[in-house]
């Protein structure tokens, strides 16, 4: 379930009849657990309470009781026994009228009405397995209003399935946002009477809710109509009470879809929340799922928090800012000269989705002029801060004019906030009809048409629900010399997940200028246009990326000219989870990129520590620029590594142990089968079995029933495959595509391995062992190199070069093996090597059956094998530089001088 449905049971639960009996039950039905862990709560030995509650083991130990009892009851669980054995997070104790409950783990407690526990669902989120973030979890109503409005979004979809098609979808979105202008402002007093929309809707609509379009019609025509025009329109007396507000917001069609008695009814409930509470940079990210089919499945779980938004903002230009009030102190000169700055201060978002970062910016920035007033002794005085400075651009609509829409509300808010309720409303209406969020694909246009230099004569034109935004020269940015920050959270997509069109946007882009720009990330493409925007008039720019943009081929490929071109980071945050809702979600890794064309100095952010250095390279890292290729041979003349055989269109081959040992009775000579390794295989020491014929098949063999029908399996399926066909997979179908094999042993690398491990895995395999694509082999080498891969020094290379999987190694050959810049070994040096190898295995021999996944756990890792490594290294390093290194610092300076230097001779 996510938060939207689960707010939906709670209230459900809050309103229908008490059932003491069954309360524990549906509470934890309102929160998605199974129907089989409620079943044996009921009837098995899974409850554990000691109180005749509900306990569940590592989950909350729930008691209903008499009237008055809540206090001493709420006080019984937590003294509970059964409550520490059984390692209760929360306690929740009700007699129906009061409610208490608090999560142990937190400390946080809840006490309210029956009634009232709804509001305070997001505190019990971790019982629905969601990782909660703090902000979101306090913000019931915003979740509360997207789930309502979700309702009444489908409902009307139901009941006019026109607008739900692509040509009426736009127009469907269109009504939905003035509903939710509706409703903010009938609750803030925009509208002269609190719920004056929601009342005038029910008071004027049949039973059957048959002409509930024609009366929002007629209110929504009103509102488009200047009071001095009012006469003339013919507007009945009941819409003729709503105010003036326009701003394009009401005007054009004023058309709205028809409402069954249902509909009707959700709009009812909608108006009577108390809309005072939205959150327009929670609820924006919210509601914008409403309108995409594919998102609604995951309603209220898109949310990105205001931490996650201040990282970004920060540093790009908000540190500055907040440094510059502190300077200030209460020198009233210099406080006017820094309010001034802010008032011409434009943020650009050109992937603003439903506009959070822009409204954590407009806040941000607001606060600081309102403490500059306090200050100067101006508490009063009317905001110098232009909405129009916070500019956007997004591809969806209803995204689009929620942004809008977000920010609209936010004014109103500070408004409210820093000069009080009357001073607001005064101002708010008439809205104007300026139109700063444009939607388009921000990848095909001109970024100056939407941000100019000087603010004036903007060209691109908009049909979205705030109408067509002028020529725009009717637009006094009055920003002659003012500062641009981009900033944002563009789209991220490898190159196998970018759809055609995305793809025809990079090469429209990237074309001639990247020599790889198909291998890149679809968020590249704001990086460019960034850079070329900046280049044209002085600009910042920072954007929240995959953390694959500062690893691997994308820092030679794609950073390398840019910097080449003046590019320089002025900060970055190295890789962290930004994380949202999702149930048991991990978060997508990300870092996040400043960049500018001028300055000195930059500041790079490493998990909690801040860090001022000369210097940020492409991998993120405080140290000059380097620029790691993939290579097809080794730079340091390491043995040739490859990868494992391809086992696509190979099923048939594939064997487990069991089936394996039945082959055998059967007749099939051993030799015929070997185990099979994969990543998986290696670390878990788990390896499956294959059947292996590196030659043609004899008769006797293929005599084996079950060898007969697993060629013939293979034969059908790579009939079907056009690459087995013209490959010739298709006249061997008992064997794999490659045939590798070694004639003593192999050195197998897993490609995927954990970033928890201090040494990568690395395992020497006998002739009896085949390599999947999984793995990379080295084909009898020597032993010694098993201690390269096995070493510190390589670990580091490998975690900085390559490109990781979220924060996991993906090992590669060509970025990883064949770059990595190795001296000169004497036969001595290799002796040393072979040695460490050796002890290496020999002291995991000594904990067998252990395996890598066990040996290499950092907590309970051997002591003689933590010994051996640190030989290794120790024998390693010595080589390099005569002693240990003081640290992984100096590990990749040393590493990377030894790279430029080898690879520009040889490139001379």
């Amino acid at each position: 379930m996510n938060p939207v449905e689960i707010e939906q049971a709670v209230s459900d639960l809050a309103e229908a009849p008490y059932d003491a009996q069954e309360f524990p039950y549906t509470f934890l039905e309102a929160f998605g657990r199974k129907a089989t862990e409620i079943k044996r709560l009921r009837t098995g030995d899974a409850n554990k309470s000691d109180l005749g509650g509900v306990l569940q083991r590592n989950n909350i130990h729930i008691a209903t009781c008499p009237p008055g009892a809540v206090s001493a009851t709420f006080a019984a669980l937590k003294d509970s026994p059964a409550t520490v054995k059984f390692k209760a997070k929360f306690i929740l104790a009700t007699d129906g009228e009061e409610f208490q409950a608090e999560d142990l783990t937190s400390g946080e407690t809840v006490a309210c009405a029956y009634a009232d526990f709804p509001n305070f669902f997001g505190v019990f989120l971790p019982l629905a397995g969601i990782s909660t973030v703090k902000q979101i979890r306090e913000s019931a109503f915003d979740i509360k209003a997207t789930g309502r409005l979700n309702r009444l979004y489908v409902e009307l979809l139901k009941d006019n399935p026109d607008w739900g098609t692509a040509e009426r979808r736009h127009d469907m979105n269109h009504f939905m946002a003035r509903l939710i202008f509706c409703f903010f402002a009938e609750d803030t007093d925009i509208f002269n009477g609190t719920g004056l929309f929601t009342a005038t809707v029910d008071q004027m609509s049949s039973r059957d809710g048959s002409n509930v379009h024609e009366v929002i019609s007629e209110i929504f025509r009103a509102m488009n109509v200047k009071i001095a025009d009012r006469a003339a329109a013919n507007l009945p007396r009941w819409a003729d009470v709503f105010p003036y507000v326009n701003g394009s917001m009401f005007s054009g069609s004023v058309e709205v879809p028809r409402f069954s008695k249902i509909a009707q009814r959700y709009l009812s409930h909608i108006g009577g929340l108390d809309w005072t509470k939205i959150n327009p940079d929670i609820f924006g990210s919210m509601i914008q799922a409403v309108a995409d089919d594919d998102e609604r499945a995951v309603l209220g779980m898109h949310y990105t928090s205001v931490p996650n938004i201040l990282k970004v903002l920060n540093p790009l230009f908000l540190d500055d800012l907040n440094a510059a009030l502190e300077e200030a102190g209460d020198n009233k000169r210099k406080l006017l000269n820094l309010r001034n700055r802010i008032a011409k201060i434009r943020v650009f978002d050109p992937a603003c989705g439903s506009g959070n970062f822009l409204v954590i910016a407009y806040k941000q920035l607001r606060a600081i002029e309102a403490e500059i007033n306090r200050r100067r002794g101006e508490r009063d005085r009317k905001t110098d801060i232009p909405l129009t400075n916070f500019r956007g651009i997004e591809i969806r609509d209803f995204s689009a004019e929620i942004a809008r829409l977000a920010l609209i509300i936010a004014e109103y808010q500070c408004d409210v906030l820093y000069r009080g309720q009357q001073e607001a409303l005064a101002e708010f209406l008439p809205l104007d009809s300026q139109n700063w969020i444009i939607c388009d694909n921000a990848l095909r246009l001109d970024w100056l048409s939407i941000c100019p230099p000087t603010g004036t004569r903007v060209k691109l034109r908009s049909d979205d629900l705030f109408g067509t935004p002028l020529d725009q020269a009717q637009i006094d940015f009055e920003n002659e010399g003012g500062e641009t920050y981009i900033c944002g959270n563009p789209p991220y997509k490898g190159n196998a997940r970018k759809s055609d069109e995305q793809k025809e946007d990079l090469e429209r882009l990237l074309e001639g200028r990247f020599e790889k720009w198909g291998l890149l990330d679809y968020v590249c493409g704001w990086f460019v246009k960034a850079f070329d925007f900046a280049k044209k008039m002085p600009a910042r720019f920072a954007f929240v990326s995959t953390n694959s943009v500062a690893q691997g081929q994308h820092v030679a490929n794609f950073w390398r000219p840019l910097f080449g071109d003046g590019l320089r980071f002025f900060f970055g945050i190295r890789s962290f989870k930004w994380s949202n809702l999702a149930a048991n979600d991990a978060g997508v890794t990300v870092v996040v990129v400043g960049g500018a064309l001028e300055g000195s100095g930059a500041v790079l952010f490493d998990g909690d520590s801040r860090i001022e250095v000369s210097n940020i390279n492409g991998y993120l890292l405080p140290q000059g620029n380097h620029w790691v290729a993939g290579a097809r041979k080794s730079i340091s003349a390491l043995p040739l590594m490859i990868k494992g055989n391809y086992y696509g269109m190979s099923d048939h081959l594939l064997l487990d142990k069991d089936a394996a040992a039945d082959l055998i009775k059967q007749g099939l000579p051993e030799q015929n089968i070997k185990k099979f390794f994969g990543s998986t295989e290696i670390i878990n020491a788990k390896p499956r079995r294959c059947l292996w014929f590196p030659g043609t098949l004899d008769e006797n063999t293929v005599r084996i029933p079950e060898v007969e029908k697993r060629i013939k399996e293979g034969v059908a399926k790579r009939r079907k495959s056009r690459d087995a066909v013209s490959n010739g997979m298709v006249n061997r179908p008992h064997q794999f595509r490659e045939m590798k094999s070694p004639k003593k042993h192999t050195l197998a690398v897993p490609v995927v391995s954990s970033e928890n491990r201090e040494y990568l895995p690395v395992d020497l395999l006998g002739d009896d062992s085949v390599i999947s694509n999984k793995a990379f082999a080295l084909y009898d080498a020597p032993l010694w190199n098993m201690a390269l891969i096995a070493s510190r020094l390589h670990w580091v290379w490998i975690g900085t070069v390559c490109v990781r999987l979220e924060m996991r190694f993906s090992y590669s050959n060509t970025l990883g093996w064949n770059t990595f810049p190795l001296p000169k070994l004497t036969e001595k040096n290799r002796e040393d090597l072979t040695r460490c190898a050796e002890d290496i295995l020999l002291a995991r021999e000594a904990h067998f059956p252990a395996t890598i996944a066990d040996l290499y756990d950092p907590e309970t890792m051997p002591a003689d094998l933590r010994a051996a490594h640190e030989r290794n290294d120790e024998t390693l390093e010595r080589i390099y530089i005569g002693r240990r290194f003081k640290n992984d610092t100096e590990r990749l300076e040393k590493l990377f001088e030894m790279y430029t230097r080898m690879t520009t001779k040889v490139s001379t």
